[in-house]
């Protein structure tokens, strides 16, 4: 075999091993970038409600609102959960914030267990007014407002001083707290016992 033979199967060999060096770097490189986009995000409860990308249907237009809390209440009922009222309107920020906050960690395990949602949308402050009302929420205080009913509608709490209109400087734990204080506590069911 010449010398400029091996010099040209020596070069084609390292060429090759250069290639699927490069390939393996591009896969592992590929391989991170996909776990890391497809990863779900750790969930931290601590600290202030996460920052969201608004979602433009969240309180949808065409929504009936009495109709939604009338079917919820009965659900209510079967399911023993009370009812989240969230007021809000699709324009508002913090409205987004509170949504996702309801669905994430400790507060979205909360709100799963304990409670069935409805939001109710306010448009530019003139629709649902009456029940804005009915469930005495003061507009003025600012949205997201929210009220808690028991299964069978009765009011049990109602955001009048604008407590949650500025979800994004809510801290995780104050919303937590928030929502214990409102879900039905679980009572240990009293066992039959026979006395001898």
């Amino acid at each position: 075999m010449s010398s400029d033979r091996i010099l040209k199967t020596v070069g084609a060999l390292l060429l090759k091993e250069t290639i699927n060096k490069r390939l393996s770097i591009a896969g592992l490189m590929l391989a991170t970038i996909a776990i890391g986009t497809f990863a779900q995000k750790p969930v931290n409860d601590a600290g202030f409600l996460d920052s969201v990308t608004p979602e433009p249907t969240l309180y949808h237009d065409d929504a009936d609102a009495k109709k939604e809390i009338e079917a919820v209440l009965k659900s209510a009922v079967l399911t023993k959960k009370r009812v989240l009222l969230v007021f809000g309107a699709n324009w508002c920020y913090d409205c987004h914030v509170l949504d996702q906050a309801l669905h994430q960690g400790a507060t979205g395990k909360i709100v799963s267990e304990s409670f069935l949602v409805v939001h109710v949308d306010i448009g530019e402050g003139e629709k649902n007014l009456d029940l804005v009302k009915h469930y005495k929420i003061p507009l003025e205080k600012g949205v997201p407002a929210l009220a808690v009913l028991e299964r069978d509608g009765q009011l049990l709490y109602s955001s009048g001083q604008g407590e949650f209109e500025a979800a994004r400087r809510m801290m995780k734990k104050d919303l937590i707290q928030f929502l214990r204080h409102w879900q039905i506590k679980n009572r240990p069911q009293r066992q039959n016992r026979r006395r001898p």
